[in-house]
């Protein structure tokens, strides 16, 4: 991952251990430890991983059909590099190995690549412009996982909302989502990332119509001033992402909706980021990852002047953490006392005698039961909220 520069230090940090390790290795007498990056930050900093942080294969995000080629380079000592990012590639003829025995939720890329150039992000030069997955493939792949038993699906994309636009016969991601939710033994559909921007009317009728389409909207909001949304090239306003909002909620009341927001974007002032708490407190979100700017060379921010100095980042990231968490606590508790559907997915970390299981808006819930339960949903009471979970009891399903 390349989005965050926390992301990247972890593997520079991960590199130099185990090179340490292979070095330690072909002292006492092993063979040399091949070490390989792929993905976006092989892409982004293919030079400086051969020159200064030991990798001896780096593949892009696209390049996965050469790793083979790859791996016989570097085992014959060449430093092997191939980060081309295509133009059509989609992964269309790859089924993915599905490794363990959890087949609960699977995961279905249906999109590759991004056009929306958001003055901050990496994305688009590290995984190239936006190409759509063809119907029949995903389709397949999804009607593979529901007859090997998962219950539940998650489509993938960087803007899931601009789904089907460069296919040879166009098709909305409305439509994709009616014809997922037509596959039998297919229990839950949820899907990610929706920019606000692009969803439609019609989108928003195939989640009030599609039974199996969870009761849960990731829509990031990134900042809530509408000048800085402008120097971000969201292409939305406040108004226009709280009119979105309305109306979503007019439609699938129940939604839960959960958000991303960045602090301290350059040129952001205190009248700005108190927008954003205002957006914040008007929405009241299930839940929200909030970041601190992180400075991407290669974007557009990163030139930008008025750089907010990290302590005055870090103030407005600990005010703005703490108010998420305040609303969070008050709207997952909403629940409380109500049955609901649960789809276990495994047996509880900390207490044996427990299942954990999602609801359909993506909450936790723990119950006492059995590893016979997994993948299986279940009707829970739910006794008590703790703050961003719930612990419930069992009761008769129909």
């Amino acid at each position: 991952c390349s989005i965050r520069e926390n992301a990247e230090s972890k593997i520079y940090n991960r590199l130099d251990t185990l090179y340490a390790k292979g070095r330690q290795r072909k002292a006492q007498g092993g063979s040399k430890l091949l070490l390989g990056v792929l993905g976006c930050m092989a892409e982004r900093v293919k030079d400086d991983l051969i020159a200064n942080h030991h990798a001896d294969i780096v593949c892009g995000p696209d390049s996965y059909l050469s790793l083979p080629d790859l791996i016989a380079q570097a085992e014959l000592g060449h430093k092997a590099i191939d980060v081309d990012l295509s133009t059509t590639e989609t992964y269309r003829d790859v089924i993915p190995q599905r490794i363990g025995d959890n087949r609960i939720s699977g995961f279905v890329s249906i999109m590759r690549g991004c056009n929306n150039f958001c003055h901050y992000c990496i994305v688009p030069y590290t995984r190239g412009r936006e190409r759509s997955r063809d119907v029949e493939s995903i389709l397949r792949e999804v009607h593979d996982l529901s007859d090997r038993g998962f219950k539940e699906v998650t489509l993938l994309g960087q803007n899931v909302n601009s789904y089907g636009k460069n296919l040879e016969e166009p098709m909305t991601f409305a439509q994709l989502l009616r014809e997922v939710n037509k596959i039998e033994g297919l229990k839950r559909i949820r899907f990610m990332t929706s920019h606000p921007k692009d969803l439609s009317e019609e989108l928003i009728d195939a989640m009030r119509d599609c039974e199996k389409v969870c009761l849960h909207l990731h829509l990031p909001l990134q900042s809530g001033s509408s000048r800085i949304l402008k120097l971000m090239n969201r292409r939305y306003t406040k108004e226009q992402y709280l009119d979105l909002v309305d109306r979503i909620r007019a439609k699938v009341p129940d939604v839960s909706l959960t958000t991303d927001i960045i602090v301290g974007f350059p040129g952001e002032t205190e009248e700005d980021f108190l927008e954003t708490m205002d957006v914040v407190r008007k929405v009241r979100y299930d839940s929200a990852f909030t970041f601190q700017y992180s400075r991407r060379t290669g974007t557009p921010a990163a030139a930008m002047e008025d750089q907010i100095p990290v302590d005055v980042v870090k103030d407005r990231f600990d005010r703005l953490l703490a108010e998420v968490q305040e609303i969070s606590r008050e709207v997952t508790a909403r629940h409380t006392h109500t049955v609901q559907e649960v789809l276990v997915e495994s047996i509880n970390e900390q207490d044996p005698s427990l299942v954990t299981g999602r609801m359909s808006n993506n909450t936790l819930v723990h119950f006492k039961g059995d590893a016979s339960l997994i993948g299986t949903l279940q009707n829970v009471y739910l006794d008590e909220c703790r703050g961003f979970y719930y612990m419930g009891t069992p009761v008769e399903n129909n």
